[in-house]
């Protein structure tokens, strides 16, 4: 029996739809990227944020507020790209018991590499399916979506 809070089956689907193309998109483009040799998006992913943070560094904290994909583990995560060398863990200046994520050059070059390759996946799964004007569309439903 429907009540008035039950959601319509129209949103039931489209709520179930954004699920399932977000995920495929992004397993598209992962593959791509895979395929080329590039590590997973979630490295990426944080690696972008050290570059546009200011000196480069994040807390662990802040990294986990800022990246686009969901990770549920980002110390481990960290943990490989400080293995990898693109990161160091460093003290903080401010908190000498607290931990930055500092940037590596190594780091800042595998963005500047990954982002072309990164750019043009994004373009074969996602942007290049969509019609003139889609986009923008799109952008305007989900973003009343965000907080």
């Amino acid at each position: 029996m429907m009540t008035k809070s039950d959601p319509s089956p129209a949103t039931v689907d489209a709520w179930a739809r954004l699920h399932r193309a977000s995920g495929k998109v992004l397993e598209r483009v992962e593959g791509r990227l895979k395929a080329e040799g590039f590590p997973p998006l979630g490295w990426y992913d944080i690696l972008l944020e050290l570059r546009r943070a200011e000196g480069q560094a994040l807390r662990p904290v802040d990294i986990e507020k800022r990246i686009l994909l969901a990770q549920y583990n980002v110390s481990r995560l960290i943990d490989r790209l400080v293995t990898a060398g693109y990161v160091e863990k460093r003290k903080s200046p401010k908190d000498g018991r607290g931990v930055m994520i500092c940037l590596l050059p190594a780091g800042e070059a595998l963005v500047a590499t990954m982002w072309p390759k990164y750019r043009d996946a994004v373009e074969a799964e996602f942007a290049g399916l969509l019609d003139k004007g889609d986009a923008e569309t799109l952008w305007q439903i989900l973003g009343k979506l965000l907080p």
